[in-house]
């Protein structure tokens, strides 16, 4: 993968986050900043999503843990579980929001 496909990889995760947070009925906050994806919960716990250039990683950090994403046959899979991206927020929303979260690319 060249420079320019991982940003518009990259892009499109973000952005696909951003949606699936919109079509929720929790109450979250969200700020896009330069490749940063910050999401606060109510309880003031954060899940920051972050693009990583050099390394053509995806990063996520959630109260619990952090995470290295690689794209691997056409997803994003974490590097140390082998946990797909999707799989993985939709895990940490649950957690931190105390409700059962499905989160899904529907781009």
């Amino acid at each position: 993968m060249n420079d320019v496909e991982y940003d518009e990889l990259t892009d499109q995760v973000l952005l696909a986050v951003e949606d699936a947070i919109e079509a929720l009925d929790l109450d979250l906050d969200y700020e896009s900043n330069g490749g940063l994806l910050s999401i606060s919960f109510p309880e003031g716990s954060k899940v920051i999503i972050n693009k990583q250039p050099p390394l053509h990683q995806l990063w996520v950090a959630t109260k619990f843990n952090g995470h290295h994403f690689e794209f691997k046959d056409g997803v994003w899979i974490d590097n140390r579980t082998g946990t797909e991206f999707w799989a993985l927020i939709s895990d940490a929303f649950s957690k931190q929001s105390g409700q059962n979260v499905v989160l899904a690319d529907n781009s």
